[in-house]
């Protein structure tokens, strides 16, 4: 049995609060600069110009690369083989508290729905976790904003259902939100399991990096179908128009219940972000 201190868990999340906000993934810089290199529309180009500017400058300088520094989300992989001496979500609130008052981030979170007073340091974080094989403790830290987070969508379908209408749906999804999410966007969706395993299964997706071709071929078939008709929409960049509206359509399927099959699309911006460590 390892022992994980939860000061250690304090200090890694406290990090890859700030790490994420300031950092964009590599697979996220590739593909924004790659469309800015074959954007043809004047408006479109300069926007994906812009884009990647403050991506490099955010970086450089240490500061956040959206003003929205979303709500923390926090996926945890915890191994059953290690044992975390203390309250592991006390450990891990109180290094999102310390990361967003330390690195200066925007304070979101209200403690309420309908009374909203701002809780003052983004705490409490959204915390997911899963137990696996191993003595580690896997983390990754996903702030999500709310201006694409406010796009995303949910919609039981019959088992009957053709592919057809889910991919109609996504793609629906996508026209209804324009420019609000700050496109070019990065799609999370999830097909089956339960709503709240459906809804977690999208968010998920958003983690997963864009360069990765999904396994099933299946549903890298679907990806790209998808895909194309979403960019074929001419939303682009912040809504100005031009070849790139999304940069991936991430797909997870799961096994779902024979009366029924939910589908969840869970929008990300043009800063999807997320960082992790394994400690």
């Amino acid at each position: 049995m390892r022992e994980i201190k939860t000061e250690l868990i304090t200090e890694t999340v406290e990090r890859l609060c700030i790490d994420a906000c300031t950092m964009l993934g590599e697979d996220m810089k590739t593909a924004l600069r790659k469309a800015e290199s074959e954007e043809t529309a004047p408006a479109a180009r300069a926007a994906l110009n812009d884009i990647v500017r403050n991506f490099e400058c955010a970086a450089c300088e240490g500061l956040p690369i959206c003003q929205d520094t979303g709500m923390a989300v926090v996926f945890a992989d915890i191994g059953q083989d290690a044992h975390i001496s203390g309250s592991f979500e006390d450990a891990v609130n109180e290094g999102v508290r310390r990361g967003y008052i330390n690195g200066c981030l925007r304070k979101s979170v209200v403690a309420d729905p309908f009374r909203r007073v701002n809780t003052g340091d983004n705490t409490p974080a959204v915390i997911h976790t899963r137990l696996v094989e191993g003595d580690r403790l896997a983390l990754t830290v996903a702030p999500k904003g709310f201006g694409s987070e406010n796009k995303s969508a949910l919609k039981m379908l019959l088992p009957s259902a053709p592919i057809s209408e889910f991919e109609d749906f996504i793609v629906d999804t996508v026209a209804r939100a324009g420019g609000d999410p700050c496109p070019p966007i990065v799609l999370g969706v999830a097909i089956g399991g339960t709503v709240e395993a459906c809804a977690l299964a999208a968010k998920r997706q958003l983690a997963r990096p864009i360069s990765e071709i999904n396994p099933d071929p299946f549903y890298a078939d679907m990806e790209e179908r998808l895909l194309e008709r979403i960019n074929a929409l001419g939303i682009g960049p912040q809504g100005f128009g031009g070849k790139t509206t999304c940069l991936k359509v991430n797909v997870a399927a799961l096994p779902c219940h024979i009366a029924g099959t939910p589908c969840v699309v869970n929008v990300g911006c043009h800063a999807t972000r997320h960082a992790s460590a394994t400690i």
